[in-house]
This record gives structure tokens, sequence and C-alpha cells, in this order.
């Protein structure tokens, strides 16, 4: 008698590959939907859904590796779905808001956009390290698309707070708007934090930060993200003199190496 054979959707062995997936498809329902409530005004949810897209990016690797369910397939659709939730919606967002003021110029500004945020995904996934450079894992080459897109809303943030700090944001809209896109290309190096060892001592204050940090983001969404937002970029800076502090402790030790075979 033969054996009545279940529909599956995929192979057995190969389920914990969907979870990943899933939400990295939830990444760009949320980038889409944003461009959509940006077109009917809506635009504190469309800012609240960029944000929800980049929480979920950041999740959907981390948990890819943790229950060992990474494939080329999910690093292919992550970055299409980068691109989609980060290189289009947030300067589409910005267009609808401010950029369609400028005409030709706004249209420019956002194609601009569009494309140096394919241009660095593209270079991302072509980017491979030597396992005597690993420590460059701990940084990214330019900044990151889901920081990008999350930095040219920050004139938008800044006005849906009502704020008064006597900036004129919009003004300064198409100005960031072209700095990102310069630092998306970029090759400053900017921190990744990808591989950084906890002691159990700090695990405590790790969590009360994360803790809190949700608190103010479920209270005090826009304003957390802006205080961010200004703190990633003051933290540029910083990555370039930590990462050239590496560079030089690494050309060093790979130097007395050297030395020592020669000897």
């Amino acid at each position: 008698m033969q054996e009545n054979k279940k529909f599956k959707l995929v192979p057995s062995k190969k389920t914990r590959y969907l979870l990943p997936n899933i939400l990295t498809l939830t990444g760009v329902c949320l980038g889409i939907s944003s461009i959509k409530f940006s077109i009917d005004g809506n635009f504190t949810l469309a800012v609240t859904l960029i944000l929800f897209a980049a929480i979920l990016d950041a999740l959907d690797g981390r948990i890819a590796r943790l229950i060992k369910g990474t494939s080329e397939f999910g690093k292919e659709l992550d970055s299409l779905t980068d691109f989609v939730s980060f290189g289009i919606a947030p300067v589409f967002i910005l267009y609808f808001w401010e950029l369609n003021n400028y005409g030709k110029l706004g249209w420019a500004i956002t194609l601009i956009y569009s494309v140096c945020c394919v241009l660095r995904l593209a270079r991302f996934n072509l980017t491979k390290i030597d396992e005597a450079e690993n420590w460059k894992n701990n940084f990214f080459e330019g900044i990151p698309s889901p920081a990008g897109g999350l930095l040219i809303l920050m004139p938008l943030i800044y006005e849906q707070t009502n704020l008064d700090l006597g900036v004129d944001a919009r003004y300064l809209t198409p100005y960031l708007t072209l700095l990102i896109a310069i630092l998306l290309v970029s090759k400053i190096p900017t921190l990744a934090l990808k591989k950084i060892s906890i002691s159990p001592k700090t695990t405590v204050f790790l969590l009360l930060s994360i803790g809190i940090i949700v608190i103010a983001l479920l209270f005090y969404t826009l304003e957390t993200l802006l205080i961010f937002g200004i703190g990633y970029l003051i933290s540029i800076p910083i990555s370039i003199i930590i990462y050239k502090n590496q560079n030089k402790k690494n050309a060093e030790k790979i130097s007395d190496e050297n030395h020592e075979d020669i000897l």
C-alpha cells in the first residue's frame, strides 16, 4: 500500500529558513506601506514604519545565524528588501513632504539618494574580509542603508516633534539627503558592533539600557529617534579614530610576526 504524501511548503529540515525570510518580507511590506501613508499625509506613521523595518532588518540576520537558517536566497532577499525599505521608501517620504517643492531638483535628489543606496548594497554584497583582518567585521564601509534611511528623515522627525530650537529643518532637507547619499557610498568606517564581547557583570546594565531605550521609543518615539540620529552622526568621527588605531595596531602586529619569521 502506497504511503500518502503530505503537502509541505518546504522540506522539514529547512523550516528554519522560513522565520528570517518572513521577517525580511515583513520589513519590505512596512517600507512600501510607509510610502502609502506619506502620500496620505500621515508622516508620523510613515516614519514609525521605517523604524519597525529597521528593527526587523537588525533582527532577521541575527536570528538566521542563531537558528542556523542562513542561506544565499535570504542574503539576496535581505539586500532587495533594504533597497526598498531604506533606499526608496524614506526618500519618497521626504519627496512627498518637502522635496517636491524643489521641482526637478527635488526629484533629482530623490534619484541620487536611491542610486547611492543601491550602489552601497551592491558593494556590501561583494565585500569579503580576510581572516587576518577579522577585526574589520566591527566596521561598515560607509554608513549602512537602514541608518541612512532614518538619518535623511531627521528634518521630518524634528518637525513632527514640535520642538522649537530655532532651526528651519525643511531648509536642511535637500542638503542632508545629499550628504547621507555621499556617506552611503563613501569608504568612511562606521561602527557595526557585530562582534562585541560582554562580560557577565555588565549584562544587567546592558539589559537595563535596552529596557530604557524600548520605553523611550514607546512613549517618545520621534524624540528618541532624533537623539539617536544626532548621536550616530557624532559617532562617525569617533569610528574613524577607532578604525585608524586598530588598523595601526594590526599593521604593527603583522610587521612583528614577519620580523620573527625572518629571524
